[in-house]
């Protein structure tokens, strides 16, 4: 007797085959098989929680260089699958775009990987998840955080890419999620941090949760106590880990998608200011600025080792010693942009179309000790954390607003706490300014990343070592 998972393969190979019936250039069908369980607590109160199955199929199909998407989550009834099919078949002949969908040379993949799993989710009950939960609660309570807004979802699943070029991708995934949103009360007013323990991985990966949790918690009421020291003119900074990740996902990550730099997503979610620029040939930063995109490293919120298009994932080198390399691809910008894929191709779940998409976004390692980074810097500011961000639909003027902050004053962190120094310029004068990056590497920032219309949120981790950044002018 067949199980659930082999029983909905048999359905997206059936998709396949009769969407190959039709007068179709390139048809593929994505399963997804698998469980989710979900739980929002606020102030160690359980307001909601739920274990459901997560189940459907995408498709798409492209025919006389016109694409369509179509999904069904009834996957069992055929009828279903092949009206789904002949709207998607009708979408993409009927739209005649002047520009045609290429997907360049054939892709055939066949691979079958997973997430290394110590302890299957589905082996967890939901009380031992919520006993962890509700004692990471009481942690942040004894911590003085007075609100906490926490999120958390485990996902087990299979995904199963199948296409008419010979691409057979079966992947077995395993990924846990939690987001907080915590406040203190502090000496001026209330601070805010985001928490976020995002990872691939089995149950074994919460071992560490609750000591990371119980940091949080500790710095965040130490800057609410604390920070009280306002900063202004120009100045020095040395940037910890998880502000280099976020700025290598906004300012770096976003511009370089092909899609942004062909205006694809202009409506959706913005453009790009690469789309100026020369591959290979336009400087943004000074030449300490290497930045890397990586879905290859394992535990990662960005994992994978196939993407959605069933190419290959490999390390893609986005700027290299300040110079623009390389924009993130997929199959269709590929071919517009004379490279081929780079396998930057995602989708958030069966019912959403894989599109181009940040994995894991960093900073190369640099020559530097933190301390050699840190003793060159008379007077200036350690911004080791942000509590907020903002940047335009260009991904080009930027502003970050520090959150655990420390003076630097003769080439020695100082106890003096800075209360929210704002870092406001633009994408290459913040890279340009960049005269130092340490050796070590931190994926210090896992987080959610949303894009397209309908929306797509989609983990991914950033990260870095420690950077330092000349004459900075205090927002």
């Amino acid at each position: 007797m067949m199980n659930m998972t082999e029983a909905s393969i048999d359905q997206a190979d059936f998709g396949l085959e009769y969407a190959q019936q039709n007068d179709v250039q390139y048809a593929e069908a994505r399963l997804i098989d698998g469980i989710r369980t979900v739980f929002f607590l606020q102030n160690g109160n359980i307001l909601s929680g739920s274990t459901l199955p997560w189940q459907g199929i995408g498709f798409r199909v492209l025919v006389n260089g016109g694409l369509a998407f179509v999904s069904v989550d009834d996957i069992f009834n055929r009828k279903t699958i092949k009206k789904a099919i002949d709207t998607g078949i009708k979408m993409a002949r009927t739209s005649n775009p002047k520009d045609k969908i290429n997907f360049g040379s054939p892709v055939s993949n066949v691979a079958k990987w997973g997430i290394p799993v110590k302890e299957k989710i589905s082996d967890v009950t939901t009380d031992r998840m919520l006993d962890l939960l509700v004692e990471m609660d009481k942690v942040a309570e004894s911590q003085n955080i007075s609100t906490r807004a926490n999120i958390f979802e485990a996902q087990e699943l299979n995904k199963y890419i199948i296409t008419s070029e010979g691409t057979k991708i079966d992947a077995s995934l395993s990924m846990l999620k939690f987001f907080g949103i915590l406040t203190a009360k502090g000496l001026l007013d209330s601070e805010q941090k985001m928490v976020d323990l995002t990872r691939s991985t089995g149950w074994e990966g919460t071992k560490t949760w609750l000591k990371e949790y119980e940091n949080y918690c500790t710095r965040i009421a130490k800057v609410a106590a604390q920070s009280d020291h306002k900063l202004t003119g120009k100045t020095d900074f040395v940037v910890g880990p998880e502000v280099v990740g976020i700025i290598c996902h906004e300012n770096c990550g976003h511009p370089s998608e092909g899609d942004r730099i062909k205006g694809r997503e202009g409506a959706q979610a913005g453009e790009s200011f690469w789309r100026d620029l020369k591959l290979r040939e336009s400087r943004v930063g000074s030449e300490y600025v290497t930045i890397l995109e990586d879905p290859t490293i394992p535990e990662t919120g960005g994992y994978y080792l196939y993407d959605d298009e069933g190419v290959k994932a490999r390390e893609r080198v986005l700027v290299k010693k300040g110079v623009i390399n390389e924009p993130l691809l997929n199959r269709e910008f590929g071919v517009k942009f004379g490279l081929a894929s780079n396998a930057a191709a995602r989708a958030a779940d069966y019912n959403r179309e894989p599109i181009i998409r940040m994995a894991n976004t960093f900073m190369k390692p640099g020559n530097f000790t933190p301390e050699e980074l840190i003793e060159d810097v008379s007077s200036g500011v350690y911004m080791l954390s942000f509590t907020e961000w903002n940047i335009d639909d260009r991904r080009y003027q930027s502003k970050y607003v520090g959150f655990e902050c420390y003076e630097i004053k003769k080439g020695e962190i100082t106890e003096k706490m800075i209360r929210r120094p704002v870092m406001e310029l633009t994408s290459i004068g913040l890279f340009s300014s960049i005269d130092g990056v340490s050796k070590d590497l931190n994926f210090d920032f896992p987080g959610i990343c949303g894009k397209s219309d309908p929306g797509q949120g989609v983990p991914v981790h950033a990260g870095g070592g420690m950077i330092r950044m000349r004459g900075i002018r205090l927002g």
